[in-house]
């Protein structure tokens, strides 16, 4: 018996190659029908995540009209930091930080 040790070369393909061959070979009807059958279930837990998630957009603890204004004023070059508030909320952090870490100790 004789061994054949030739290397036959393959021609490049790309991930995209595969993905448009796919594509072309099922006709989008096809693809529609099938979606058109296919039915989702959505838990009571996910619906109570959407209405929390809702509820959190509503009533959201970040003025988002503040922010845009901060951004406006960044942009523009009017905002001005306040060096002693910027070193007091630090501080005020660093505390708290140290107080919780303790506590669980």
């Amino acid at each position: 018996m004789k061994i054949d040790n030739s290397i036959h070369t393959i021609p490049n393909i790309s991930a995209n190659d595969s993905k448009k061959s796919a594509e072309e070979a099922v006709p989008a009807q096809a693809v529609n029908e099938k979606n058109a059958s296919s039915t989702v279930h959505i838990s009571s837990r996910a619906t109570n995540l959407q209405t929390i998630n809702t509820g959190a957009e509503v009533n959201s603890v970040v003025d988002m009209e503040r922010v845009q204004q901060i951004k406006q004023a960044i942009s523009d070059g009017a905002f001005k930091v306040n060096p002693e508030v910027v070193t007091d909320r630090l501080i005020d952090a660093a505390k708290e930080l140290i107080s919780t870490k303790e506590g669980r100790s």
